[in-house]
């Protein structure tokens, strides 16, 4: 099959209309996805192919968004549900937190929730308040929801197939700042990838650097300049926060002996640190120095003009992979 080249959100777009060919119980609801093809686009065309009952434009409530989702999946449709932005979700946790990802569990496995909750993540747009969070630490955090965030045009593709596919809660992170960054080449043929593994992008030997979303973006340009001073650097897609991909994590720090883990996020409280703790239990006397984290200060995202000085950039990156390898 031909391949031509697609832009992340593209691939998303190319993923939604296989998966509601494939399968006539996907549907697609949220704010303006249906007229507009949704605030980025993610949902062109999808609603002059597949039909208003399949398309659906809701009002301006995400709380009742994802409780529609629920009531749909668990009455055996996959609804894939749309949040404008990440920071608007917050109406909507008390269905996600008390009813979705809880619902397999409540009736014993009599009902399952099949729903995929989408959202654009992260700052780097200029964009107001509420509209650059990359909160991902929330969700992991409970019980009964997966959390994905692709990195690639490839990954936003099958990992949104698996994710529909999934018959339990998927919360579906698309970082806003590479949706039409770096196009690669994508045949639509269908191919799921794996929504409990990471994805090793470059192989190194001298230390791991460990990257979900937008960060995987200057994490491998910080690992290309690290080859140029003769640093071997291997660079890990975690792409699925939830559940963690722990072995693939903890054979690469066995090999390495060093790590630095690169996220968006704040940096309390964050997936790093969970990353962190749990190569401690498993890999400490393979480890030649602390672990280092590399993330956001713990203050809401800023205005555009200071973005530069929130955001994790190369100098960072490789700041924090000097303190670790400066470890005899």
């Amino acid at each position: 099959m031909s391949e031509r080249k697609y832009t992340l959100v593209e691939a998303v777009n190319l993923a939604l209309h296989r998966a509601m060919a494939e399968d006539d119980n996907v549907l697609v609801l949220g704010e303006d996805i249906g007229v507009n093809g949704g605030v980025f686009r993610a949902t062109l065309g999808l609603r002059e192919r597949f039909g208003l009952k399949r398309v659906i434009d809701t009002p301006l409530a995400e709380n009742m968004i994802a409780g529609l989702g629920i009531g749909m999946a668990a009455q055996g449709l996959k609804p894939v549900l749309e949040i404008q932005f990440l920071g608007f979700i917050y109406a909507a946790m008390e269905q996600l937190v008390s009813h979705a990802a809880r619902l397999r569990n409540r009736t014993q496995g009599r009902l399952s929730c099949p729903l995929v909750l989408r959202s654009p993540m992260g700052a780097g747009i200029r964009a107001p308040e509420h509209h650059s969070e990359a909160t991902e630490a929330l969700f992991a955090h409970i019980p009964g929801l997966r959390v994905v965030v692709p990195s690639s045009p490839a990954r936003a593709y099958g990992l949104l197939l698996a994710a529909i596919d999934d018959p339990d809660p998927v919360i579906f992170l698309e970082p806003t700042r590479l949706y039409r960054m770096n196009p690669q080449p994508l045949a639509d043929d269908g191919h799921r990838l794996p929504l409990d593994s990471c994805f090793t992008l470059r192989e190194g030997s001298d230390l791991t650097l460990v990257s979900w979303g937008a960060s995987v973006h200057e994490t491998l340009q910080a690992a290309s300049a690290l080859a140029e001073r003769g640093i071997s650097a291997e660079v890990i897609d975690v792409a699925c926060l939830k559940p963690l991909d722990l072995d693939t994590l903890e054979a690469s720090v066995r090999k390495t002996g060093r790590c630095v883990i690169v996220h968006e996020a704040p940096k309390s409280c964050g997936i790093g640190a969970e990353i962190a703790a749990s190569l401690y239990e498993r890999a400490l006397l393979d480890l030649h120095a602390p672990i280092q984290r590399v993330a956001a200060p713990d203050i809401p995202p800023p205005l555009y003009r200071l973005e530069p000085y929130y955001l994790a950039d190369v100098g960072d990156i490789l700041a924090a992979c000097d303190a670790v390898l400066e470890y005899a």
